[in-house]
Formats: structure tokens, sequence, C-alpha cells
């Protein structure tokens, strides 16, 4: 029986979307893996969480997957090495980076390449070109690579110069750990923001065309997912007196985010930029409305089901916020559509073409996966 090694050194708790991407895809292998099986290569500071969601042994590398310099050594240099020592037949780098060579057969999924096609965007230039270089180095070790949206996959042709028919499309799948009804706020509507502040997110611009709207019907407005005191946004809401209307909100649990999400009017997600940008399937599939930034990812994500808004014009998702707030009507048919369009994905096939894809890297000539 084959042993798939799965490298989770960026797996450390403050990673955001990879990491749910990462546990949530090993949840639904667990039950569709019989064939393989697996060992979870984790980081140090994996080793202090909770990775009971893994379906396989968890083996301790003691690389820090939150040392920058640390951890971008242990994926290019270590871990493959690691994979080998334990009996390894495949390698699954789940987080953009991998091994800079190996013997064995390595897929990678890549989820964007913004340092490529937005480096205006990113957040530390002094990075970029470093980052370039090891996603290039990356996709030639690569025997497959996995990818999340067609957008993402025409960049990495483009940039990386990989061969498509070494390329899997498989998109994300939407879960939500939180159950409750949805009771939006009434009273006191607001409008929830989640992620990190780097600036392809746009929230400054959000927080500016939130700015405005007519006070009468303006929104409070929740962002969440920054790391402290120092949030970038406390000057923008400062410097437009919006200190009644926007609150700053720091990495929360499950739980925390979960009664958001209940209690919220919508989601907004105005991006410059994404890979594939699954708050938004997360959020349709619970129910709350969505308005997204009108660029190509998002179309391919959320169909017809969001309110698109440009992100490049204040007025534009100024007028989109009006609408949340005050044509109850457009957001009950948001809601009907964003149901119906996050029902189409599902972690289970994700899982099912993710095998197929290791399978296609263990041997070659067999069929492309689905």
């Amino acid at each position: 029986m084959p042993l798939l090694a799965v490298d989770l050194l960026s797996f450390t708790g403050t990673k955001g979307g990879m990491e749910t991407y990462t546990r949530e895809l090993y949840r639904a292998v667990g039950p569709q893996a019989a064939e393989f099986d697996l060992v979870g290569l984790a980081s140090a500071e994996a080793m202090q969480d909770d990775l009971s969601w893994f379906p396989g042994e968890i083996v301790a590398t003691g690389i820090s997957g939150e040392n920058r310099f640390v951890w971008a050594a242990g994926e290019l240099w270590r871990i493959a090495g690691i994979a080998r020592k334990h009996g390894a037949d495949v390698i699954h780098a789940p987080a953009t980076l991998g091994p800079a060579r190996s013997a064995l057969p390595l897929v990678v999924t890549m989820h964007d390449l913004l340092y490529w096609s937005h480096p205006e965007l990113m957040s530390t230039p002094f990075y970029t070109g470093p980052v370039k270089w090891m996603e290039r180095r990356v996709s030639r070790a690569a025997s497959r690579i996995i990818t999340i949206s067609e957008v993402s996959k025409a960049e990495i042709v483009k940039y990386l110069g990989t061969d498509p028919d070494l390329i899997d499309v498989i998109p994300l799948a939407a879960s939500t750990p939180w159950t409750a009804t949805r009771e939006p706020d009434r009273e006191h509507p607001f409008i929830l923001a989640t992620g990190n502040r780097r600036p392809h997110k746009n929230y400054e611009g959000l927080i500016r065309a939130l700015a405005l709207v007519e006070e009468r019907v303006r929104p409070r407005l929740v962002v969440t997912g920054s790391h402290g005191l120092d949030d970038p946004l406390r000057a923008v809401v400062a410097e437009l007196g919006l200190e009644r209307f926007v609150e700053l909100r720091s990495w929360l649990s499950p739980e925390e985010l979960g009664e958001l999400y209940r209690t919220t009017t919508a989601l907004a997600v105005p991006s410059f930029a994404e890979g594939f940008s699954l708050p938004p399937l997360e959020a349709m599939l619970s129910g709350v409305p969505v308005l997204v930034s009108d660029i190509d990812v998002h179309r391919e994500v959320c169909g017809d089901a969001a309110l698109f808004v440009d992100p490049h014009d204040l007025a534009s998702i100024a007028a989109g916020l009006r609408t949340l707030a005050t044509d109850p009507a457009e957001v009950t048919s948001l809601t009907e559509r964003g149901r119906a369009r996050a029902a189409a994905f599902s972690w289970a096939s994700t899982a099912e073409r993710t095998l197929d894809a290791f399978r296609a890297a263990l041997d070659p000539t067999a069929a492309r996966p689905r």
C-alpha cells in the first residue's frame, strides 16, 4: 500500500485559508483513501495544535512554520528527505511551496500566483523575488500541480511555463463550523469582512466606501483577522471619523466567527485579486448574502449568486453596501441563489479528485483526474 506523506510545515494555526483547505481536504480524504497509508509531517507549532482531523500518523519534524527562513529552508531542502526517511511513496505539499527537488513523486497545491500577477499588492515586497524563485523551483520539481481555479491555472501556465496537462483544477468547497439558525441583527445591522490585512484584500477601500453611504442607512462594518493593536486600518477609521461604524477585530475562534455569520446582514469580499476566495462560498452555504469584487475568479466561484462591485470604484462599493442595507428583496434573492450555488461544491468531490492526482503522480500513464 503506497504511503502518502503530507507536508504540514505551513500548518501553524495562523495561516487562514490554506489551513482550512488542508484540514477540510484531509477530513474528507480519510474515508476515501483506503488504498493509501498517510503520514503528516508536522511543524513545531502544529504539534501543539489539535491534529485529530488528520487521518494518519503524525510525525514531528521540529521545523518551525512561523519563522519564515527556517520554514522556507525546511520546505525546499528538508521535507523531501524526511518523507523519504519515513518510507513515503508520494508527497503532497498542500500550501503552495514544497521541495525544490524530490526523488519521490511530488504533488503541489498552488493556490495562487499573486506574487507574479499582482506584486504591487503584496505587503512584503522584500519577499517577492525569493517567493517567485521558490515557486518556480517547486513547480519544476512537481510531478503534478493542483490549483483551485481556472484563473490560477492560467497564471501558472503563463508565469511558470508549466505544461497545462500537468495541472489539475480542483475547486475548494464550503464548510462551516456553525449550525445555528440565521438571525440577522435587525436593530444594528452590520456587514462582515474576514481575513488578513494584505493590500489585495482592499479593506481600506471598503471602509472608504462605507463613508460614502448616507449615515441614516449606513450599516456597521466588522472586519476580523488583524493581529492586534497595530492594525493598519485603525488610521483609516480615525481619518474618516467612523469609529462608531467600524469594529476591527483580531483572529476569532470558530464559535466567535460563527456568531458573526449567524447575525450579519452580509459578507463583503472587495479583493483586487484572489486565487479562489473561500469565504464567499462558506457564507453562501450559511445563508449569508455576499458582496464581492467583479474579478474573474469571483465570477468563477459565485456564478450569478453574488452582488458584484468594482473594487477600484468607491462609489460602486458604496452602492453595493447601500443595496444590502436598504433592499430586503435583493438580500433574500441573494440568499436563495447563494445556497443553491454553494451546494454545487463539496469536499468529498475535492478529496476524490485530489486522490486521482496522487494516483496520476504515482503512475503517469494512468487516466488524468476528472
